[in-house]
């Protein structure tokens, strides 16, 4: 038995072989958490189209829609947030994305809240998907839950992305996208 470095060569593999399926559990591989998103997402779909009529009718004309159940924010002078959320794209869940910010400034307190990007276009839904951590721009509209109940029926003219922020909980005032990072996971 060749020993390398005190280590046989079976242990070698062994432990290589764990920490080859450590990497893999700690990417997602083997656990629930797909399954949990797309619960999230399912109910928060469901509360959107209940909620917003309009919004029923714009998931339908879009190419996308990136829903991002919960969010969370917290800060106190430095501030950070965090959630994830699946795009759906024919009402399938083709990838999952978590969202991050960093936010420095005036401010103490937490919220939660969720959102949802519609793509209007193909060119903004392949440009996000493509993406290495893409971040909202100035082509995103930003539209109100009050909005949410005509949204799908007044817009004649879309923007490639309408964002669409709802559900706010929390002692931090106003929700907003800036600053927001999407990245591809696996969950």
């Amino acid at each position: 038995m060749t020993v390398l470095s005190g280590i046989s060569r079976r242990g070698f593999l062994g432990a290589t072989g764990a920490t080859g399926l450590l990497a893999a559990c700690g990417n997602g591989v083997g656990s629930n958490g797909a399954a949990q998103i797309d619960a999230r997402v399912n109910s928060t779909q469901e509360y959107l189209f209940n909620s917003f009529p309009g919004t029923r009718d714009l998931a339908s004309r879009a190419a996308g829609v990136l829903y991002m159940p919960l969010i969370t924010e917290a800060g106190l002078i430095y501030g950070g947030g965090y959630g994830r959320g699946a795009l759906r794209v024919g009402g399938v869940t083709v990838d999952y994305y978590s969202a991050t910010r960093a936010t420095f400034g005036f401010q103490i307190g937490a919220q939660q809240y969720a959102h949802a990007l519609f793509f209007m276009t193909e060119a903004a839904l392949g440009q996000f998907r493509r993406g290495q951590g893409w971040a909202l721009g100035a082509d995103v509209r930003y539209a109100t839950p009050e909005q949410g109940a005509s949204l799908g029926k007044e817009t004649t003219e879309l923007e490639p992305v309408i964002a669409l922020v709802f559900g706010q909980q929390g002692l931090i005032a106003g929700a907003t996208l800036a600053g927001v990072k999407y990245n591809r996971i696996i969950p």
